[in-house]
């Protein structure tokens, strides 16, 4: 079962950047643990600061991919463009988030991708990722992706 993690702005920037919000380990380290962890999935990583790479990648594995888990980041509140390429493919998508959005500025409570996502995990640091993927798991490969609604 192929699984994209797709990882948007200043995530690259994990185990650096506001370690009291986002905790000290570096994304890279924490997929090696993944990927351990999920021996059975396919997994594949990507990161980008740019929208428009991030509709290109969600573009390019959706229609092939049996899920993605996607951190928007800051663009989770602004990007009318995101949430059209997550309604345009057929792969369902988990929102997460590291932080808990709801305890953190007002405008982090809305999300542009949220509707169009087959669910949203918010404030379990990098476990967020983890459970999105035990989602995957346990729904196994017939019962999502092509043909199935988000």
């Amino acid at each position: 079962m192929k699984i994209l993690i797709l990882n948007g702005p200043n995530l690259n920037l994990l185990g650096v950047r506001e370690k009291s919000v986002y905790g000290s380990e570096s994304f890279e380290s924490y997929f090696e643990e993944l990927k351990e962890a999920f021996p059975a999935m396919e997994l594949s990583y990507f990161q980008s600061n740019t929208e428009g790479v991030l509709i290109d990648k969600l573009h390019e594995v959706g229609f092939s991919y049996k899920g993605i888990v996607f951190n928007g980041g800051a663009y989770t509140h602004t990007s009318v463009a995101l949430s059209d390429a997550i309604k345009a493919i057929e792969a369902p998508v988990i929102e997460v988030h590291i932080s808990n959005v709801y305890a953190r500025d007002a405008f982090r409570h809305k999300s542009m991708l949220a509707p169009f996502c087959k669910g949203v995990i918010t404030g379990f640091g990098l476990e967020s990722y983890r459970l999105a993927l035990q989602y995957f798991e346990r729904m196994k490969p017939k019962q999502i992706g092509f043909g199935s609604k988000k």
